[in-house]
């Protein structure tokens, strides 16, 4: 498996012309707004965009083979910023400098915003500032940066990461730009998997599909073991009512330790796909007068599936309970159906 750099490590980006187009004419015509929301879904490039943006701004010139805002990886800016010693880059993200991920973006560290702003670029035209991404601001930590939207600072420039802007503070998003990230193709994102990991046309296809045409979360998803996953849950649900007690302790016994969150949320993601799209062909049926199929039950098991889902992380349940009560409610609707 290829190893996933960090967005500050990445010099290409396949996709998102437009918006770099955008963003480009706005900066040469000397017109650049100071705050950027850059929206999409989580692995489409929004990150990978900052960074190329945040080079051009602190002075690294264009280089083309790398795309419109593209600049050399052997630039300095460009070695500072991969080395995170650029003076006039600020970056807020969940990891921390020893690569430990935070639940959030801790207040203290959001509150550094305003002190950086106060002060003249050292040696770039701009002082730049990531945030990788806004979702993850607490309500005291949005409200820090939100005192740095209400006084635009001169020379600076916030570019914020958002896989769900809806949740913002109304005050963020009123004061920011906003630079929208659509999906690629399938196709696109499957090519994009294949050119990195060792898989094939079906499954990289397969990926891109799980990842909502995201190339990066299609890539994430294929170095987690997605596929695997995603047949299990196919498995599991394909068998009902029946349950294959062996498949399902065995995933059980995937859930253990600190990599266990991850495949947990993996099947349960991919459960909860199936059950939707199974739940939407019966209501369908229900509406063509051919019968609900017990919509009822299945509508109990998705909601557990999604309380659980999102449950056990936040109050530290235990997963493989987790996994077989939704199982229970699976199998009783399948027996209804």
């Amino acid at each position: 498996m290829a190893e996933i750099r960090p967005p500050r490590e990445v010099f290409d980006l396949q996709g998102h012309e437009a918006a770099e187009e955008a963003f480009e004419a706005t900066r040469a015509c000397g017109r650049l707004h100071h705050a950027w929301l850059l929206t999409g879904p989580e692995g489409v490039g929004k990150a990978t965009f900052a960074f190329r943006a945040a080079r051009r701004l602190l002075g690294a010139p264009p280089d083309p083979a790398h795309g419109i805002l593209g600049a050399s990886p052997d630039h300095p800016v460009s070695r500072q910023i991969i080395a995170r010693s650029h003076p006039d880059l600020f970056v807020l993200e969940r990891a921390d400098e020893t690569g430990k991920v935070r639940k959030v973006i801790p207040v203290d560290e959001a509150r550094g915003l305003s002190e950086f702003f106060s002060k003249s670029p050292a040696s770039a035209p701009h002082r730049v500032a990531i945030i990788d991404a806004a979702d993850d601001l607490n309500v005291n930590a949005a409200n820090a940066i939100l005192k740095t939207l209400e006084e635009p600072p001169p020379h600076g420039v916030l570019l914020m990461v958002s896989h769900a802007p809806g949740r913002l503070l109304p005050t963020i998003r009123s004061r920011c730009r906003r630079l929208a990230f659509q999906p690629l193709a399938l196709e696109d994102a499957a090519a994009f998997v294949r050119e990195r990991e060792d898989v094939s046309a079906e499954d990289a296809l397969r990926l891109a599909r799980m990842a909502g045409g995201a190339p990066g979360r299609a890539w994430a998803l294929a170095g987690q073991g997605a596929i695997a996953m995603d047949d299990a849950a196919r498995a599991l649900f394909d068998g009902l009512p029946r349950l294959d007690e062996a498949l399902a302790l065995s995933l059980a016994d995937r859930f253990r330790g600190g990599e266990g969150q991850a495949q947990f949320d993996l099947l349960f993601d991919r459960l909860g796909e199936r059950v939707h799209g199974f739940a939407a062909t019966r209501a369908k049926m229900g509406r063509a007068g051919q019968g609900n199929g017990g919509l009822d039950g299945w509508a109990r098991a998705w909601e557990t599936l999604q309380r659980l889902g999102r449950d056990v992380e936040a109050l530290n349940l235990d997963r493989a309970d987790a996994l077989f009560t939704v199982l229970g409610e699976l199998r009783q609707a399948a027996r209804a159906a």
